[in-house]
Parts: C-alpha cells; sequence; structure tokens
C-alpha cells in the first residue's frame, strides 16, 4: 500500500473514532481514561499537537470542539456527570502522577 493510500485510510478511521465519540455522549471521559488511558480531551490535544506540528496556529479551544463536535463547556453541561468516588480512585491508581 502507498503512503497516500495508507494517511487517507488512516483519517478515514479517525474520523470514524471522532463521529463514534460524539455520538457517545454516554461514554464518559474517565471512564475511558480508566479502560483505555486517553480521552476525547487526549484526542483533542494530540490533534492540537499535529496542527502546530505542521505550522497550523490552532488552540486547545479550536482542537477541542473538533473531537467533541461542540464547544466543550457545552458538551460538559450536556453530558458530562460527576465522577463516583470509584471512578476517581481508580483513576488516580493508574494516573497517579496525574492526580
Amino acid at each position: 500500500m502507498d503512503k497516500t493510500t495508507t494517511t487517507e485510510l488512516e483519517a478515514a478511521a479517525f474520523r470514524r473514532l471522532v463521529a463514534h465519540l460524539q455520538n457517545r455522549t454516554d461514554v464518559q471521559n474517565i471512564d475511558m481514561m480508566n479502560l483505555a488511558g486517553f480521552c476525547r480531551n487526549c484526542m483533542s490535544r494530540w490533534y492540537r499537537e499535529a496542527a502546530n506540528e505542521y505550522g497550523l496556529d490552532m488552540d486547545e479551544t479550536a482542537a477541542r470542539a473538533i473531537i467533541y463536535g461542540m464547544d466543550y463547556a457545552d458538551w460538559k453541561d450536556k453530558f458530562q456527570t460527576e465522577a463516583t468516588a470509584e471512578q476517581k480512585a481508580k483513576y488516580n491508581e493508574s494516573h497517579p502522577h496525574k492526580s
């Protein structure tokens, strides 16, 4: 497979993942972090960092809007729930440097 095709397939898979996460608003970021070690915020940071590496001036707000499909504050108001004590404990266990 040539590099262009590989890049196009990777981009298609990424777009599908983003759309899936935008549709699965029931899935909380803390659960993603606890199970997979990354969340929507991580993805938006990676997206912003990639844009910046390509010389594009993108800030956190713009990157989060791309990943969340809306303003991050709006997503939090509509869909984010308070993390339970169990979720927080699991997060702190698996991410001791981020507590």
